[in-house]
């Protein structure tokens, strides 16, 4: 054997404080001409240790149930990650640091993982310090994962060492196996970068295909890059050209490297691209592969080496679910899971202050499946309490320069799984305690900061009008304080929203905003598509469980949080014919809507007024009867007044005020007086309707960008 095929007895690249690492102990060497080497990988695990059968994720116990079936089935195995194990976690593991997660998948025999993002939200101290440091019951509780974890491309800024290893190596007896990690590139904007001070991050290219070199110098027959980035798509065709970091590392990786695992985008693929000098090889194609997010999968890479030479005469890979597919749960893990569910009830029992009232998502009327009475149901497409307070903590949350300076923050329905209502069923306030809390969002999805023009807010917006074919035609977004708007429930689709307002300042289409939705919706979930196209995203690494706790903290240490009754969205309807121009004296007619919160405990108005210029011209009743419709038009008057004699030529702003809600709506007519109107004679309906009918959605257009609802 040659001196490039010579076993080594350590890690090739050790990191800083860290040195002394070896390499896994060798099983029996093979007699066999081509062995097998199994090699199965999880990403972006992120803590999901409960299973979910709703979103088909197995939970660790199956998770480390099925690597021992199939390490039983090949001994000579490897299981592996690229990223992400910890941080943004479900209650159960965040609230104890993680550390049921790192127990859970020590268990399941995890060896090494590349360092993801979410692994440094803490700082790099905590990962080195706490996570990656031995388990101590005294000094160290929460820490003690007994895997690698690997980054080639994160250095200490000031001697220019490896931060952690940069490569790790399982030697098989006839066949040793080197894996070098990698960090996303862009990790400075996406953990706070005081938890990073000191180091700095380099080319994942340059600095892993120097680590693989490295490794296949000194005897490794097989260098898997393990890296904590990932494809734009799950599409394989696209995912080479589509000219972002992730492409350059698909075609940049020297010809060292035999498998490229990644994750941070958390999408399903298994995808092969040719290597440039691989042409005469029995494999011809390098592995790209990601297994999705939450232990939805395993990647499942088998590579035939002839034991010999060290040359890959075989590849099979494949995607594994692992949900209902049979595989066992392993009992020490089933038990590791059990306690931390135990221990989180109690955790979760901490009261983070009282609320004055229920926050509650929408209602609508519904058909209970079983009995087929009339009940009520969750209304995703109602506006809420619940859904304005979420968007506005995270809003809030990330509002610091550091975080991204966020001005207006959007919640989607469907992120809100329960009512915050507090503890007990007696007279608010109530305590809330962190479970509630965390029962209301128990995704932990991440608050992703964004840039986004008033144009493609707008665009947002319409696209709360789903698709068709969508499961639900309509979802409404929690909305930040601040920002209201108008709409047209008859408009055209994609042409509905008629004025947006940011603290009382009409939104400039061309201007850029700081937005923030949480990681969710930054990939266009719900059929939001226009948040995955926003300038300069971010994942800011902030929890949306976290944001809520701290929220309770600032706004309800002293008294109970309040609840807002007061709409961010109210729809206002001019009739087909309606006149463009008005008189002094002509009758204003159009129909308000959504000016009411659905459930029995929102605060509603029983009528609203109309000013101008603080003189009242009317009131009317609101009529806040909920139905069946799945949209959010509960909440509705009739408007009809009368303009003053004294009105002045051009726009005159009605004021349309909810004095129980404080919801507050200002609707612009254009005016006109004397002989420029021909209708000031009094005759302002009849003057020219045929005319006026067909212009009644464009000439409201005009005036639609006046048209705000500001509170």
């Amino acid at each position: 054997m040659s001196s490039a095929r010579q076993r080594t007895a350590g890690v090739l690249t050790l990191g800083l404080a860290l040195a002394g690492v070896t390499t896994v102990g060798a099983a029996p060497a093979h007699a066999d001409p081509v062995v097998d080497v199994q090699i199965l990988a999880t990403n972006d695990f992120h803590g999901r240790i409960q299973e979910d059968a709703f979103n088909a994720q197995a939970g660790a116990a199956v998770l480390a149930g099925a690597v021992g079936q199939l390490r039983a089935e090949n001994p000579n195995t490897v299981f592996a990650s690229a990223g992400d194990l910890i941080g943004a976690s479900t209650f159960e593991s965040f609230i104890q640091h993680d550390k049921p997660t790192i127990d859970a998948l020590n268990a399941a025999g995890l060896e090494v993982a590349a360092v993801g993002n979410h692994e440094l939200d803490r700082g790099y101290d905590d990962l080195v310090d706490r996570v990656m440091a031995p388990y101590d019951a005294e000094t160290n509780p929460y820490g003690g994962a007994q895997w690698q974890y690997l980054a080639a491309n994160l250095k200490v800024e000031a001697t220019g060492e490896d931060a952690v290893p940069a490569t790790w190596v399982k030697d098989f007896g006839d066949v040793q196996v080197g894996f070098v990690g990698a960090v996303t590139e862009e990790l400075d904007s996406l953990v706070s970068p005081s938890g990073i001070a000191g180091l700095r991050i380099e080319s994942i290219v340059e600095t892993t295909n120097a680590a693989a070199a490295a490794l296949k110098a000194d005897g490794a027959d097989l260098v898997v890059l393990l890296v904590h980035d990932g494809a734009a798509t799950a599409d394989c065709a696209a995912m080479a050209t589509a000219g972002n970091a992730f492409a350059a590392i698909i075609d940049q990786a020297s010809a060292d490297v035999d498998a490229i695992l990644s994750g941070h985008t958390h999408l399903a693929y298994d995808c092969a691209f040719p290597v440039a000098g691989w042409e005469d090889r029995p494999v011809t194609e390098r592995p790209v592969v990601s297994g999705g997010q939450y232990g939805t999968n395993l990647n499942q890479l088998v590579y035939s080496v002839d034991a010999a030479t060290g040359e890959v005469v075989g590849l099979t890979t494949e995607i594994l679910p692992l949900h209902g597919q049979g595989y066992p749960a392993d009992p020490e893990v089933a038990a590791t899971v059990r306690a931390a569910v135990a221990e989180a009830d109690v955790l979760g029992a901490q009261p983070l202050g009282e609320i004055a009232a229920p926050f509650n998502r929408a209602q609508r009327w519904g058909v209970d499946q079983d009995t087929g009475a009339d009940v009520l149901v969750e209304n995703r497409g109602g506006e809420s309490t619940l859904g304005n307070l979420v968007a506005e903590v995270q809003r809030w949350a990330t509002e610091t320069p550091e975080a991204g300076g966020a001005q207006i923050a959007f919640m989607n329905p469907g992120g809100l799984r329960a009512n915050m209502a507090g503890t007990g069923t007696g007279d608010f306030p109530r305590t809330l305690t962190y479970k509630q809390a965390a029962v209301v969002q128990p995704f932990a999805n991440t608050l992703v900061n964004m840039q986004l023009t008033g144009e493609q807010i707008r665009t947002a917006l319409e696209q709360q009008w789903q698709p068709a074919g969508a499961s639900r035609p309509f979802l409404r977004l929690g909305v930040s304080e601040g920002f209201t708007y108008t709409y047209d429930p008859a408009g055209a689709a994609g042409d509905r929203i008629t004025a947006m307002y940011l603290n009382g300042e009409p939104i400039d289409p061309a201007a850029s905003y700081s937005v923030t939705v949480n990681s969710f919706l930054a990939t266009g979930g719900d059929n939001f598509g226009v948040f995955a196209e926003g300038a300069g995203a971010r994942d800011t690494g902030k929890i949306d469980l976290t944001a809520m706790v701290d929220y309770m903290a600032t706004f309800a240490a002293d008294e109970p949080l309040a609840a807002d009754y007061s709409q961010r969205a109210v729809g206002v309807s001019f009739p087909a014919g309606a006149p463009e121009t008005y008189a002094p004296g002509d009758t204003v007619a159009f129909d308000v809507s959504s000016w009411s919160m659905s459930t029995a405990a929102d605060v509603k108005d029983t009528e609203l007024t109309v000013s101008l210029d603080g003189a009242v011209l009317g009131s009317f009743p609101v009529d806040s009867t909920v139905g069946k419709d799945p949209f959010d038009e509960y909440g509705s008057a009739a408007v009809s007044v009368t303009l003053p004699a004294g009105v002045e030529a051009g726009t005159a702003t009605l004021t349309l005020t909810g004095v129980e809600t404080g919801t507050q709506v200002v609707v612009p007519v254009e005016v006109v007086v004397d002989a420029e109107h021909p209708s000031s004679n009094g005759k302002a309906k009849g003057h020219d309707k045929g005319k006026a009918q067909g212009k009644a959605k464009g000439h409201h257009k005009v005036r639609g960008p006046a048209l705000a609802a500001t509170v």
